[in-house]
């Protein structure tokens, strides 16, 4: 289910005033596959940098929960006892799990966890550049349904009940990763924050003489080209999705990676969508769901959410804009 992420941009320094004592350090590594982005505002350097090792380590100790890349990880360890009864989980794992429940419910399945079989099956039809037969397709999504997972919230125990049923946490990781970093720096008296999770962001409050934090959002099918206008966040979450690289064409038709576990296959509306919402596990799997929803059901979902949506169509050579009402009081006036 992961997104093509690297779809929000940090315009650092722009229109940020940091008064003598207090600067604002920018840090990054490598984590969850992609660049990992930690801005703070602080009065020492050692201390900022003690604090951004801080942050990493917990990124890594998330990541060898939650990836089914890594074959140690809690998450496949769970995914390989499918079929075998309940298992215990990490009070980390089992929270991550129980929010994965909520946005299936509240998305009306088009976010779902469960959906590792067949994102594994598009992963390796596009690597080998071979479209999957209608069979084989068909084949994995009778494994796919959140619905079968049980959950016993007195013992934390996950039972994944049918044998090849794998859960993937690609749409909701990474900004629940940047929100615990955000949490983590708050409860060490840091107050103005950013964590940048690959394109998922969560932020707090933007450093002294600011009005918030620049984000800019690129425009349709592209890598590198922003929409003219600049967002300004602060105290809040932003995500986005998109397929300018992860996509397998078919008779002329394009198919992204993210898949609908409703049908099985990848979408093959191409849009960019971003999501403000109050916190990083929601922007992320708000993405994800906005991205399979027809667009009147996205902006209803986002609003019930109580956040905000953009999505962008390139059609034409054109930019079509669709957006929840609130959506444009966050554009830098």
């Amino acid at each position: 289910m992961y997104r093509y992420r690297v779809l929000l941009f940090i315009v650092l320094f722009a229109g940020i005033n940091v008064n003598a004592q207090w600067k604002k350090y920018h840090f990054s590594a490598p984590k969850m596959g992609s660049p990992f982005n930690i801005i703070l505002v602080s009065d020492d350097s050692l201390k900022a940098a003690d604090l951004a090792k801080a942050s990493f380590a917990l990124v890594d100790s998330l990541n060898l929960l939650f990836s089914d890349y890594d074959s140690t990880s809690e998450l496949s360890r769970l995914n390989a006892h499918a079929g075998k009864g309940p298992q215990t989980v990490s009070p980390a794992l089992w929270h991550i799990l129980v929010d994965s429940k909520k946005a299936w419910q509240k998305s009306n399945g088009a976010f779902d966890i469960t959906v590792g079989p067949l994102s594994r099956l598009w992963r390796k039809a596009r690597k080998e550049k071979k479209f999957p037969a209608s069979n084989m397709v068909s084949a994995k999504k009778k494994l796919v349904g959140f619905q079968h997972i049980i959950m016993d919230p007195v013992q934390k125990t996950i039972t994944l009940p049918i044998a090849g049923m794998q859960l993937d946490l690609g749409g909701i990781a990474k900004g629940y990763a940047a929100q615990k970093v955000i949490e983590l720096l708050h409860s060490k008296g840091v107050t103005q924050a950013l964590a940048d999770a690959g394109g998922d962001m969560e932020m707090s409050k933007a450093p002294e003489g600011s009005a918030g934090w620049l984000v800019g959002v690129n425009v349709p099918e592209t890598t590198e080209e922003l929409l003219p206008a600049k967002l300004v966040l602060q105290n809040m979450a932003v995500a986005t999705s998109g397929d300018a690289y992860q996509f397998i064409e078919h008779n002329g038709k394009k198919y992204s990676h993210i898949v609908d576990p409703r049908t099985g296959y990848g979408i093959s509306s191409q849009r960019n969508v971003t999501v403000i919402a109050s916190n990083g596990s929601d922007a992320d799997w708000l993405a994800t769901a906005c991205s399979i929803l027809p667009i009147t059901e996205a902006k209803k979902l986002v609003i019930k959410m109580r956040g905000a949506l953009l999505i962008t169509v390139l059609k034409n050579g054109r930019i079509r804009y669709y957006s929840t009402k609130g959506f444009a009081s966050y554009w830098k006036q």
